[in-house]
């Protein structure tokens, strides 16, 4: 097994793989061995796509010597057995979001990957990019004074306008909350800290929806989650926010995080992007009530990347023997925010959240995902 360049073997290679490999592929620290899916042709194709030597099958990749880290993009529904799988073949984990479908399978996994003294990273990654993280240095210094509540947004027309197979989008595991919440939630828990309880509202639009892009065109198929739900969340810290997680609107609005402190409102670039500006400004006057505020750009910290940074500080923390920054526990507790957000839409009364989890580390500003550093 090499000990300068970590290996890394893919289990799934759908959509989500080109741009997984675009950027591990690129990173010096990363050697990308071999790729799996149960379709082993676009394994092939996607291996030869990409100039990765080897695919094959799940168990190819589980039981390749040279893998260190399974990179796991199966649908939510399998994540957990993939990542259980990788853990018993002695395995580190990175896994795409949600950590899981349930909160037991989610702990299960964590158990297992403590006792086999494995890693477990969990997607998204974004918040390692330069956007955040400048936002966060800006928050640390004062820039906007105390930070008190924060807007998010995330409403579109939903994933089947785009999406050949679209239904595992609206099924258990997925919906706007849980397959795209973890975005938003993941950024608001970076900024103000883990969440003391959620309460939230949602229906679905349509119980059944259509495939409207690829071969299957014209399939019906049920949708088995809300739809559209507006949530708000308070802090452990105090700190409070509102969020809209919507597939029903016509009107896309997405990718809005808004920061309001004591001394001013911050900006922050979607959190399904890892770059972006980060815009701030400072208290209204008579002015700027009437003419709209004044915005200042900050410069950014860090070099831009994409997704892959999570597989890659877990790698470079694996060698170095340190903790990395997107562990379990932080998807953990963003999926039991999201958990609970979904059953305050089915109680219709607030849902304390359990979990908890320490305050997520920075970036180093040196951090150079194109360095070959091992």
């Amino acid at each position: 097994m090499s000990q300068a360049a970590v290996g890394v073997g893919f289990i799934g290679t759908g959509m989500i793989s080109d741009t997984y490999l675009e950027n591990l592929t690129a990173f010096p620290d990363i050697r990308v061995v071999i790729l799996g899916d149960l379709d082993t042709e676009r394994a092939a194709a996607q291996a030869a796509k990409h100039g990765v030597a080897q695919s094959g099958t799940p168990d190819d990749v589980l039981a390749h010597p040279d893998v260190e880290i399974v990179v796991n993009l199966t649908i939510p529904a399998a994540h957990v057995p993939v990542s259980l799988a990788a853990l018993a073949a002695g395995k580190h984990v990175w896994s795409e979001k949600p950590i899981g479908v349930d909160r037991e399978e989610a702990k299960k996994l964590l158990e297992a990957a403590a006792a086999a003294g494995k890693r477990v990273g969990i997607a998204p990654d974004t918040v390692l990019g330069p956007g955040l993280q400048t936002a966060r240095r800006a928050l640390a210094r004062g820039d906007i004074g105390q930070p008190l509540s924060a807007q998010t947004s995330m409403q579109y027309i939903g994933p089947d306008i785009f999406h050949p197979n679209p239904e595992f989008l609206f099924a258990r595991g997925a919906g706007p909350v849980i397959d795209m919440g973890p975005y938003y939630i993941t950024a608001l828990v970076n900024v103000f800290g883990p969440v003391a309880r959620v309460g939230a509202v949602g229906l679905k639009g349509r119980t059944t929806r259509t495939v409207r892009v690829g071969e299957r065109v014209g399939t019906e198929f049920p949708v088995e989650v809300p739809t559209l739900v507006q949530a708000v969340a308070q802090f452990e810290a105090g700190a409070t926010s509102q969020s809209i997680f919507s597939f029903d609107s016509p009107l896309a609005r997405s990718g809005i995080i808004e920061i309001t402190g004591t001394e001013g409102t911050m900006i922050i670039p979607d959190p399904n992007t890892f770059g972006g500006d980060v815009k701030i400004s400072g208290m209204p006057t008579l002015e700027s009530l009437q003419n709209g505020p004044e915005w200042h750009t900050l410069d950014p910290v860090g070099v831009e990347a994409g997704r892959g940074l999570g597989v890659l500080d877990m790698a470079r923390a694996i060698r170095a023997n340190k903790p990395h920054i997107a562990t379990g526990d932080l998807g953990y507790h963003v999926f039991d925010t999201l958990m609970g957000i979904e059953e305050s839409v089915g109680s219709g009364q607030f849902v304390e959240v359990e979990s908890t989890v320490g305050a997520v580390p920075l970036v180093p500003e040196d951090r150079d995902p194109f360095a070959a550093t091992l």
